[in-house]
């Protein structure tokens, strides 16, 4: 492919969980700038370094262009003031986070990100299931949601959690060691998903997958509003026009598919 000189201009505006807004409900825009800091008290692993600035040399697609990216309507990201919609009641019985990460084959000793933590829905057992040889990459761009789940961690007694508050300019992931990119309910939410998609790459381990966990556009008895919800179709669509391959598609979830990306 033509290489081409990206600025590396990341907007990971996503937090965990089933951000979108079921049909009729209120919105909660996130609305809070990324300070430098973060408040949870795990602390990065001294190996890490940074990700490249500059991602792989690999074509992207046209950016969006009036909120709309190949055709998809982008929606807006979920403020840290609707966080406790995310640690819900009967959120397990939809969700099954260890049966997303049974599908993942996340295990013992891994180095993991979850993109878009939240409040740490995913990242508590993502950090359970590594043990303390792996690593959780916990990564959102509000701090106050890091907090949150800085909390939990505390409250677990897990040490192999590094919080990471995401610069508007690149992920902030170590280079080439990351396994597995677990985002949930958070793709149809990134503002340039070209770019994302691209600078992530940088991050991955030679055996590194992205996993996109998203509802299904086609079911109608999905209850989520359209922005929220994406097709294979468009997700196969927006994958290849990266360089990712899709590796697999599980269907298993009651609302949610589980697609698993190879770069």
């Amino acid at each position: 492919m033509k290489k081409l000189a990206l600025i590396v201009v990341l907007l990971v505006g996503c937090s965990r969980g089933p951000m979108p807004q079921r049909v009729g409900e209120a919105s909660t825009a996130a609305t809070s700038p990324a300070p430098p800091a973060v408040g949870p008290s795990s602390t990065p692993s001294p190996t890490a370094q940074p990700a490249a600035g500059i991602a792989s040399a690999r074509a992207t697609p046209s950016p969006p262009v009036g909120g709309v990216y190949m055709g998809r309507r982008l929606a807006a990201p979920m403020g840290h003031q609707g966080a406790a919609w995310l640690d819900r009641d009967g959120r397990d019985t939809v969700q099954k986070p260890n049966h997303v990460l049974d599908v993942i084959g996340i295990h013992e000793g891994q180095k993991v990100a979850d993109f878009g933590a939240g409040s740490g829905y995913f990242t508590i057992p993502m950090a359970k299931r590594v043990g303390a040889a792996g690593q959780v990459y916990a990564v959102d761009i509000q701090p106050e949601m890091l907090a949150l789940l800085g909390k939990k961690v505390t409250a677990e007694k897990l040490t192999n959690v590094t919080p990471v508050l995401a610069k508007p300019s690149e992920p902030s992931l170590p280079k080439g060691i990351v396994d597995v990119v677990l985002f949930v309910d958070v793709y149809h939410e990134l503002e340039r998903p070209d770019l994302t998609m691209t600078q992530l790459r940088d991050a991955l381990s030679p055996t590194g997958r992205v996993v996109w966990v998203e509802y299904r556009a086609e079911d109608p008895k999905v209850a989520i509003k359209p922005e929220h919800k994406t097709t294979l179709v468009q997700l196969r669509k927006e994958a290849e026009a990266v360089g990712y391959t899709v590796e697999k598609v599980d269907e298993s979830l009651p609302e949610q598919r589980i697609v698993i990306l190879a770069p």
